[in-house]
């Protein structure tokens, strides 16, 4: 039981200090309706992805936050993850699409590492039929690969917008 006390504490204090980064980051630059599309986008196609693989139990969370509520491990879906996603698109938003493709490798490498590290000495992931560490850092890369270009797209039509209305 040891290890279920160091594991409800390890999420509590990357609770506290995503959600302390998440306020600095949105908050940090313009535009602001960027980075907060970023977070609901990445947030909402978190929950149905992971709810799709807990449901399955492709992916087990033995330790979360409101476990008679939640399948799927909502600190990471609602929290962590959608914040790495607006720092990264912050670092990508004026870039090229190759630097957008090996800047996503700064912060996907790390998060992947995160979460092997996860697998293999807490309690807070189990990994279930078939499922890989490679299917973890492709996922996650193919998912922050299609919000940048989603929140890319969004800002294009934006710009072609305001145009519009200044012509």
């Amino acid at each position: 039981m040891r290890g279920n006390k160091f594991d409800k504490l390890f999420l509590r204090v990357t609770t506290v200090v995503t959600s302390i980064g998440l306020l600095y980051l949105l908050f940090r630059k313009p535009p602001i309706k960027d980075w907060v599309l970023a977070y609901l986008f990445n947030a909402v196609t978190n929950i149905f992805i992971d709810s799709f693989l807990a449901s399955y139990k492709i992916v087990k969370y033995p330790v979360r936050f409101f476990p008679k509520v939640f399948k799927s491990h909502i600190l990471f879906d609602l929290l962590i993850y959608p914040t790495f996603t607006i720092l990264y698109n912050q670092f990508t938003e004026k870039d090229k699409p190759f630097a957008i493709f090996y800047k996503l490798l700064y912060f996907t490498i790390p998060m992947f590492f995160i979460e092997y590290w996860a697998v293999r000495k807490t309690n807070l992931i189990k990994w279930n039929k078939g499922w890989e560490w490679y299917h973890t850092f492709i996922s996650i890369t193919i998912k922050s690969l299609v919000t940048r270009g989603v929140v890319g797209f969004i800002g294009v039509i934006d710009k072609v917008q305001q145009k519009d209305k200044s012509a």
